[in-house]
């Protein structure tokens, strides 16, 4: 079997059951249990582990901490991830990278991985079960599938524990661009206490962009690109912002959406960078947070810089008057409304409480009807 038909293979043994509890220890089922629980927000290392995992499964002969060829003995960890490892998790299902677990700073370092590495993984706790299970499968010769197996089914386990089903409107004719502002407003300043609620204005603007391009003349042979993850960084994930409009092969236009960030120079800068690199027409800032008052007339400067220098209109607004704007643009309430609530009950990243409270916003915006 080839690096992908392993993956499916030990993938569908989770989705059986098959335990090999019994064949691991306390300490390394307690470091699966924690890959696991932040697979979603350390894809990286969820993604890397999965990667090198299988390789040593088709090439026992190998010490997978040298995951690069210009480490001595090694070989390319991110080439196996790009072609194979992350086309197959999408393929799954599973939470994947947009392209390799090896665009993370923290893991592309030209180091071993050892438990002694230097990479300076965020989550302390993460980096510390990432190293000890490569230093079971390679040092105390765990079979990588034992491991694999228990992984991938406690992510199955979390992903059915977050299915939840989106219940639609009985009444959406009546639906009006106010009442969806007001459960939305809701929806975004509800404090879920956990990761995930950033990607709710994302997957707002994701579903009028997708009525948009089709009834807008502006947006005439445009297409959207597909989501990336919302808790990978835009130089890892390789994208110019959340959404991107593509128009005849080139980057059209850009949405950066915000939840709790305020827009200052900073984000100005960095979208400055974005622009030059990637070449869009129009690039658009929204913030829920609203705009640094005291640094406006740098933000204003910072846009009239780009659009001379670069021809790009930078545009910076909140993200509900933005929605409100787009509203009246879009021919059916009720086809955005079902557009969203089938992105909002599809999103990995999304958890339960997320996905549970917009049934309980719809269920009140139905009583409102």
């Amino acid at each position: 079997m080839n690096y992908k038909e392993w993956l499916i293979y030990i993938y569908d043994e989770a989705r059986k059951g098959h335990s090999y509890i019994s064949k691991i220890d306390i300490n390394l089922l307690e470091n699966i249990k924690i890959i696991s629980e932040k697979c979603f927000t350390q894809k990286g290392v969820y993604t890397v582990f999965v990667t090198l995992s299988i390789y040593k499964i088709l090439h026992p002969e190998q010490d997978i901490r040298n995951h690069q060829t210009q480490i001595e003995n090694g070989f390319s960890g991110r080439t196996i991830d790009t072609q194979y490892i992350t086309p197959t998790l999408k393929e799954l299902g599973l939470p994947s990278m947009a392209e390799s677990g090896w665009l993370t700073l923290s893991l592309e370092q030209p180091y071993p991985y050892t438990l002694n590495y230097e990479g300076k993984i965020g989550n302390k706790e993460v980096k510390k079960a990432f190293l000890e299970l490569i230093d079971a499968i390679e040092v105390q010769k765990i079979h990588p599938k034992y491991i694999l197996v228990e992984l991938f089914k406690q992510i199955i386990n979390i992903q059915k524990q977050n299915q939840v089903i989106i219940k639609p409107l009985n009444n959406p004719e009546k639906l009006t661009i106010s009442k969806i502002i007001d459960i939305l407003n809701k929806q975004f300043s509800f404090n879920y206490n956990v990761f995930g609620g950033s990607k709710l204005p994302v997957l707002a603007f994701y579903a009028i962009y997708q009525i948009l391009v089709d009834e807008i003349a502006r947006y005439n042979n445009c297409q959207l690109k597909s989501l990336g993850s919302h808790t990978a960084s835009d130089q890892s994930s390789k994208s110019a912002g959340d959404i991107e409009i593509i128009k005849l092969e080139k980057l059209f236009e850009v949405l950066e959406i915000k939840l709790d960030k305020i827009i200052d120079s900073n984000i100005l800068r960095i979208a400055q960078e974005k622009i030059i690199k990637h070449n869009p027409e129009r690039y658009y800032i929204l913030s829920y947070a609203d705009v640094k008052k005291d640094e406006i007339d740098i933000i204003n400067d910072i846009i009239y810089q780009v659009k001379n220098n670069h021809g790009c209109q930078i545009v910076v607004n909140g993200v509900i008057p933005s929605l409100k704007y787009y509203l009246r643009l879009i021919s059916s309430l009720e086809i955005f409304i079902n557009i969203y609530s089938q992105l909002i009950e599809n999103e990995l990243e999304l958890q339960a409480i997320h996905k549970n409270k917009w049934n309980e916003l719809m269920e009140e915006l139905e009583n409102d009807l």
